[in-house]
């Protein structure tokens, strides 16, 4: 594997693993709805 595709990878998979880390804390971190169950009564 050449120097350049190397760097690529590395790049590539640290790029994605960055995103999903962000969304997977921005999931977790988003408060909880209220229940609705009396609203549909």
């Amino acid at each position: 594997m050449s120097t350049s595709a190397l760097i690529f990878m590395v790049l590539v998979q640290g790029s994605v693993t960055l995103i999903t880390v962000y969304f997977f804390v921005k999931v977790l971190k988003t408060p909880k709805k209220p229940d609705s169950d009396e609203d549909e009564e």
